[in-house]
This record gives C-alpha cells, sequence and structure tokens, in this order.
C-alpha cells in the first residue's frame, strides 16, 4: 500500500515510511546535524513529534487528514546519529475522528509515546 497524504513533506525531517496497511504505518529516520538542540548533539523533540504526528497521517493515509490534538510523552533523550522508527496504528474511527496511537523506538527502547487525536476533512483546511 502507497501513502496518499502528505506528499510533499520533507522526509529528512519526518521520516521514510516503509511499511503501510489498513489503519497502520511504520516510518524510519536518521537523526541528522541538523536536528541538534545542542553541542551534545540532543535532538530536539519537535522532530520526534513531527515523525510521530508523520507517521500518525500515514496511517489514517487519506489526503485531508489533519491533526486536532495529540498527548504525548518523551521517555529517553535522542541523539544525532541515532536511527528512530515511528509505529502508528488507528485505534478508532467515529465519523471523521480517528484516534492513533504512535511509539517512536530506538532499537527496542520507546523514546516517545503518543495519541494523536486526527479528523478527515470534507475539503482541504485552507479552503
Amino acid at each position: 500500500m502507497n501513502s496518499v497524504t502528505h506528499l510533499e513533506i520533507n522526509k529528512t525531517f519526518c521520516g521514510t515510511p516503509f511499511d503501510i496497511s489498513e489503519g497502520f504505518a511504520r516510518v524510519s529516520m536518521d537523526c541528522c546535524s541538523e536536528m541538534a538542540a545542542d553541542d551534545r548533539g540532543l535532538v530536539h523533540g519537535g522532530f520526534i513529534f513531527g515523525m510521530a504526528d508523520y507517521a500518525a497521517m500515514v496511517a489514517v493515509n487519506d489526503p485531508l487528514v489533519v491533526l486536532g490534538s495529540a498527548e504525548t510523552k518523551f521517555l529517553k533523550p535522542v541523539q544525532v546519529g541515532d536511527t528512530v522508527e515511528a509505529v502508528a496504528r488507528v485505534q478508532s474511527e467515529s465519523g471523521k475522528k480517528r484516534i492513533v496511537a504512535v511509539d517512536v523506538i530506538r532499537g527496542e527502547e520507546t523514546v516517545f509515546t503518543g495519541t494523536f487525536t486526527c479528523f478527515v476533512l470534507e475539503k482541504h483546511v485552507l479552503d
């Protein structure tokens, strides 16, 4: 299955989908030096959040999906040079609303977890 959403996204900063099925997506990202928040190579959490958000969008996989809200937890730091993977699963669907659970992992450890509330709109949010 191919992604049909967020087709213009910068994959360097949001990751690359590599496993997509109905209500499911996995996205991989190599953390590069441009993501560093300090001279020790700590990756800014916004990049991890952005990757998780993107994985949620791909799990929903509709061209008109948008994020409404998110409850998240940063569990461990990520460093430049790390490869992380976001695993997103649609947990429920009700009308336009989709609840998506996302875990970001590095190797065997979870570094971020979140629940994303997404909405599939009838027209583009900018229209």
